[in-house]
């Protein structure tokens, strides 16, 4: 088990997508599917299993493809593990974000964001949580600004990227179970 310090994963996601063995997944993904759109492997991975000892937790979101139809990049990403409560929003929304900054690096528009499930799951310690969010009005969705001058995935920071709208109730908290 990885000696990794507490809220540090470890090499995991990140490090995989950049630098497999001196592979940045990343960025082959975005000329791949610049130089053909209509490929059909388009992939990027996080489950090393030569590397799984040295992180924290194995990767839950391990998979994700890209593909292009009719002018539109989608994505599909497979989650061996689900926490629905804490993990799930997090994973669609930065999916979401993602997909955009590729379409956008790629002179694609956004097509649909797909998520396929292993093990999904509720904590036990989470059901009052996930009962008073269920029992929360939805407000309407936000709308995603990406500042149009940037082009390229790896220029973007948080002062180029908003939720226009965006408004939530306050916050719920949970354990994390790890």
């Amino acid at each position: 088990v990885s000696q990794s310090r507490y809220g540090d994963l470890g090499g995991a996601y990140g490090v995989q997508w950049r630098d497999w063995r001196g592979v940045d997944q990343l960025a082959n993904l975005i000329e791949g599917i610049k130089k053909d759109p209509n490929g059909r492997r388009h992939i990027i991975t996080a489950w090393n299993v030569d590397e799984l000892d040295q992180m924290a937790l194995p990767p839950c979101h391990v998979l994700a493809q890209f593909y292009v139809s009719n002018g539109k990049l989608s994505c599909h990403m497979y989650q061996r593990s689900v926490d629905v409560f804490l993990g799930l929003p997090f994973n669609i929304a930065s999916y979401a974000l993602l997909t955009h900054l590729i379409a956008r690096e790629c002179e694609l528009n956004v097509g649909e964001l797909i998520i396929s499930t292993g093990d999904t799951h509720i904590y036990s310690n989470h059901v009052d949580q996930v009962n008073e969010q269920l029992a929360r009005t939805e407000y309407p969705l936000p709308t995603l600004w990406l500042n149009p001058n940037i082009k390229k995935v790896t220029e973007f920071t948080m002062e180029n990227i908003e939720l226009d709208n965006y408004k939530s109730h306050t916050p719920i908290k949970a354990e994390m179970a790890v």
